[in-house]
Formats: C-alpha cells, structure tokens, sequence
C-alpha cells in the first residue's frame, strides 16, 4: 500500500490509553481487542488508499475508531459509513462544511444554549446533550444553520474516546416549540435527515429524554418516532416536566433543577468547541470524487441508502477496495 498518498492525517500507531473499564466495555459491548482493532485500521487504511471514489480522507485511529466502535467492529458496514460521511460533507457543504464555532450565528446559538454538553458524566460515565430548541429564532436561523450547529457539537464530542466508548444521553425542553417549526424542513427532508443520521452518524445513542413538549406537535413526534429504527424508539421517554425526567437532577442547569448556572455550563462548553476547533475545520480536507456517485446517493435519498457504494459508477464487480463480504442489517446501538 502506497502510504500517504490520500491522507490528510498520518495513519499512527495507536495505543489503547483509557481505563481498564472502558477496555472491558469496549471490549464486551463493541467487540473491540488489540487483535481486531489492529486489523480493522490496516484493512480500513487499505481500503481507503485503493477506493478510486475517496480524494482524500483522514487516516489516523481516532477518526476510524469512532466509526468502527458505533458499528461494533463490523469492517464491511464501516467502510460504508466512512464514504457516505464523506460524500455528504461534500455534497452539502452549506450544513456539513467550515464547521466553525466562531461563525456568528453559530456563537449565538451556543451562548443562547440552544445545544451543549453538561459538563459532568452520568453515574455510568456518560455525557448528556442538553436541548433547548425553543431559542432557534425562526425569523432568524435557517434549517441550515440547524444541521451546522448539530455538526459542529456531534463531531466534538465524538472525537472523544471515551464518547465513542460509552455513548451519549439526550435530553431535550421542547418550551417555546410550536407549529411553525414544522415549516424548517420539508417531509421529504425530515425523512432524509433521520435516515441518513441515524445510519452515517457515528455516536451511541444510549437514551433520549424529551419534556415541556406543545400537544399541538404530537402529530410531529409520532412522525419523527416513526422514522427512527425500534431499538431507538424504545430508547426515547417524553415527560410532562423536565423535573420527572429519569436523569440525575444534579447533572442539569441550575435553571431546570440542577446545581450549576447554565451560563457557566455554556462557559465551559465553549472551551471544549475551541480546543477541536482546528481539527473540525481541517476535516473540510477530505473528499470525494463526486462524479462517480448516483444523483440519489448525493442527495442522501433514502432508496441509495439502501444500495451499496460498491454500485456506483466507476466500481468493477472484481474490485479490490469493495466492501468485503455480504451486509447485515445493523441496529444502531
């Protein structure tokens, strides 16, 4: 393998550095070992360097890592992810591309609290995404800048092992939500997002918390449930009030029951978007070459989802860089 020639980061060596803990999880939950780690980054190096479709792409453990512990080490179904990843972040540079907390609309949004981290970990170790929806100005913000800011927090907090690892929480105040919200994206839109998300993302969802949400959207929830695979859906608990919700009440803003002020929470967020900003806005590097992708695999649509890249034009049926062996329908876990 020609080392290099497509990397915008350097293929290291990498070191297994957290807890005995997380070893065990990762290697009792993502069936991750020394063994099938060191073999999963060498196939996927060598995968990358021979698919003709991939420009260029980051080669360092971390960023294969996330993608191989959110599909449990499963090669074939990672390689797959990797390039739709990619191929949407060139397909939709408006949302997916210069994910830069410094931008203005996206600094309001994140001392607004529309989306951040809590600070401290649940009792199993897991960080919890706080969602106040109801501070995304219609009038102001586009669905763009929707996508963006979502981007810019996941890709934060994936890149953190002990993320990739344990998985996160969601927990969400619907307040100040209502029907004109359903006018940010379209059904087919919706649809999109949903699908492709839950496929491409590379994050464990592990449980999802919603409350204060407006009667008026309960058509809206069902047909976002009803979008989301059967493990998510039975993952996700809607709550009157947020002070019902089966989460340390500690772990929240001071605002909503908790013992920090949420500006110090939003404080300390912004300190973790800066320390990876450099790195997310240095991803924009990676492409692919979109000439040889379907027009439905480029808008993300939900029938090219179901079809392997290995099809698309440019691909040969004795082709070496393909996805090695038969795809099995994968639960997100």
């Amino acid at each position: 393998m020609k080392k290099g020639t497509k990397a915008i980061t350097k293929a290291d060596a990498y070191r297994f550095t957290l807890s005995d803990e997380l070893r065990l999880i990762a290697k009792e939950e993502l069936r991750e070992t020394q063994a099938t780690r060191d073999h999963a980054l060498q196939m996927l190096r060598e995968w990358a360097e021979k698919n003709p479709r991939i420009v260029k792409i980051r080669m360092d453990a971390n960023f294969f890592l996330k993608f191989l512990r959110a599909k449990k080490f499963q090669i074939p179904v990672v390689q797959e992810n990797i390039e739709r990843y990619v191929l949407l972040k060139n397909a939709f540079e408006g949302a997916f591309k210069n994910l830069d907390c410094r931008l203005p609309k996206m600094a309001k949004l994140i001392d607004q609290g529309y989306m951040f981290a809590l600070p401290e970990r649940d009792r199993e170790g897991r960080r919890v995404i706080f969602y106040r929806p109801g501070v995304f100005d219609l009038r102001e913000y586009t669905n763009a800048d929707m996508l963006k800011i979502h981007g810019i927090c996941y890709e934060t907090l994936m890149a953190d092992e002990e993320n990739q690892i344990r998985g996160f929480i969601h927990a969400g105040v619907g307040t100040g939500i209502g029907l004109p919200y359903l006018t940010l994206f379209t059904i087919k839109e919706a649809v999109r997002i949903a699908k492709n998300g839950e496929k491409i993302l590379p994050m464990r969802h592990r449980e999802m918390y919603g409350c204060n949400i407006n009667p008026a959207m309960k058509v809206a929830v069902d047909f976002g449930m009803s979008l989301i695979s059967q493990k998510l859906r039975e993952r996700i608990r809607l709550y009157t009030d947020i002070k019902d919700i089966e989460l340390e009440k500690r772990l929240l803003p001071k605002e909503y029951g908790g013992e920090m002020p949420m500006a110090e929470m939003i404080r300390l967020w912004k300190l973790e978007l800066e320390a990876y900003r450099g790195r997310l806005l240095a991803d924009d590097e990676m492409s692919v070459n979109l000439g040889m992708y379907s027009d439905a695999a480029k808008e993300g649509s939900v029938g090219a989802l179901k079809e392997p890249l290995n099809g698309c034009t440019g691909a040969s049926d004795n082709s070496t860089y393909g996805l090695a062996g038969s795809f099995r329908k994968l639960e997100v876990d």
